[in-house]
């Protein structure tokens, strides 16, 4: 148990790693959304190659898995729906008048909603991923394509919430401390998932796969990729094409 939380907080601490890299360099608009199409890819591929793929021999209990994904994809969208009610933050921003704020109140709301939408895809993603991390020690070595796939993507993940949250007036301080919750949950879910599915059918530890993999999705279409491509035009598709690659590779060789 206590190596699966190890596994688990290391995989997610990544978004920390992130958080830090963008409080301490200013990162171009146009590389933040390369970085952030790179880390798209890399999500596409792990839920391609291990979230996925591992489900499709199983005929039986595909449309269960079916179902499984919709639920994580239905999850993040209500959860995005949620915060977008909210104003994307805790409305301190209402207090300023639209001809005190203007513009930048819209830019504000803009970036908090897109920063936060991220991190809720994060936490709906994470939480599953670091559970699976958890069940695969019960059938050996964790599993690396898995592990390298998280903490790789976690950073443009960090990188551009952060970037979007500061922008909006959210402090560093409130940043990391929402970053080491999100990584202490992960942590715990993946010893967690060590015990509670160590005696689970295989089906029932799919089906949380596939979850996270309609949460990742849902997130990578409403979230990461468009503003990818706000930030980086035209060459977000290249990269993003090069983080699928690379995640691809590891799943290969692994």
């Amino acid at each position: 148990m206590l190596e699966a939380t190890f596994w688990g907080f290391l995989a997610a601490s990544s978004l920390i790693l992130g958080a830090l890299v963008s409080f301490r360099f200013r990162i171009p608009e146009r590389g933040l959304g390369l970085i952030l199409a790179f880390g798209a890819g890399v999500l596409m591929s792990t839920v391609a190659y291990e979230l996925v793929s591992d489900s499709l021999g199983d005929a039986p209990a595909a449309g269960l898995y079916g179902v499984a994904m919709g639920a994580g994809a239905l999850t993040f969208y209500l959860g995005s729906v949620w915060l977008a009610k909210r104003g994307g933050g805790d409305g301190d921003e209402d207090a300023e008048t639209p001809a005190q704020a203007g513009g930048r109140l819209m830019s504000h709301r803009g970036s908090r909603q897109q920063g936060n939408a991220i991190v809720l895809g994060s936490v709906l993603d994470g939480i599953p991923e670091s559970i699976v991390l958890g069940v695969s020690l019960l059938m050996g070595p964790v599993s690396v394509p898995v592990l390298a796939a998280v903490f790789v993507s976690n950073v443009p993940e960090a990188l551009g919430a952060s970037a979007d949250l500061r922008a909006a007036g959210v402090t560093q301080r409130r940043i990391l401390g929402m970053w080491l919750v999100v990584a202490i949950a992960s942590a715990a879910a993946a010893g967690l998932g060590y015990v509670i599915l160590s005696g689970a059918p295989e089906p029932v530890v799919t089906m949380v796969e596939m979850y996270a993999g309609g949460a990742i999705l849902a997130m990578l279409a409403e979230s990461m990729v468009p503003e990818a491509y706000q930030k980086g035009g035209r060459p977000v598709g290249l990269a993003t094409v090069l983080g699928f690659a690379v995640a691809a590779t590891l799943s290969a060789v692994s």
